[in-house]
């Protein structure tokens, strides 16, 4: 089974990748910006598998051509599952976020999410391929709502019904599509975003979920943007 996680230099993402790593039955393509971060992965991982379980590349969301992530992938053989973990938060007052801001977050968490996607549809398996996004509460519907998070909320919301859309356009194709909310995860992220707070679940609790779901969460749901999400902060 191949899988592929973007954003996994660190936190969820990197957790996730490591466990998943650990059916030898599976191979996992991670990509990130961070290569540095990547090799150390890889090399760890591949080390105590005995085997090239991890493979990585550079790769950024609002810079590089999904296409070349198609050409990379396309060496492996079929896709089973896309994680969409990669993401931007600037945590800044409504008042003072600019058309660069707004720009930069929904280029990585809309736009190259969907470019991404659309660069890879020749690359899933033909049968039972999932793709899951990685949300936040930030974005569900009725949710918490936090100051200096307008723009990175209102980009989640926007992953959220490109998942619902998704879902629907790609079914004919067996290619399920969800969307996991996450709530509060300590992560280098949520760190810089809220200095001092202490979440309840830390990214091997959540990326132990991930790759859980990335394997069979599409048995259960299609189209779904599900919360995941003990507290927020």
């Amino acid at each position: 089974m191949l899988y592929l996680i973007t954003g996994a230099s660190r936190g969820i993402g990197f957790a996730t990748a490591q466990l998943l790593a650990q059916d030898p039955t599976h191979t996992i393509l991670v990509a990130s910006r961070n290569t540095e971060k990547l090799k150390q992965l890889a090399d760890s991982v591949n080390a105590e598998q005995g085997r090239r379980a991890v493979h990585y590349r550079s790769f950024d969301l609002a810079q590089d051509t999904a296409e070349s992530l198609h050409e990379w992938v396309d060496g492996f053989g079929p896709l089973h599952g896309l994680i969409n973990n990669a993401g931007l938060l600037i945590n800044k007052p409504f008042r003072e976020l600019t058309r660069a801001d707004w720009q930069a977050m929904f280029a990585v968490n809309v736009f190259g999410v969907a470019e991404v996607i659309r660069a890879l549809l020749p690359s899933f398996a033909k049968q039972g391929a999932h793709i899951l996004n990685i949300g936040s509460m930030g974005g569900f519907q009725g949710s918490a709502k936090f100051p200096g998070l307008s723009a990175y909320s209102a980009s989640k919301a926007a992953l959220a019904s490109l998942t619902e859309c998704l879902a629907e356009e790609l079914k004919e194709d067996k290619i399920a599509v969800n969307c996991l909310a996450l709530g509060a995860v300590q992560t280098e992220m949520l760190a810089t975003a809220f200095p001092g707070f202490r979440a309840p679940l830390d990214s091997v609790q959540m990326g132990s979920f991930l790759a859980w779901f990335i394997q069979h969460g599409h048995t259960f749901f299609n189209g779904k943007v599900l919360p995941v999400s003990l507290s927020t902060p």
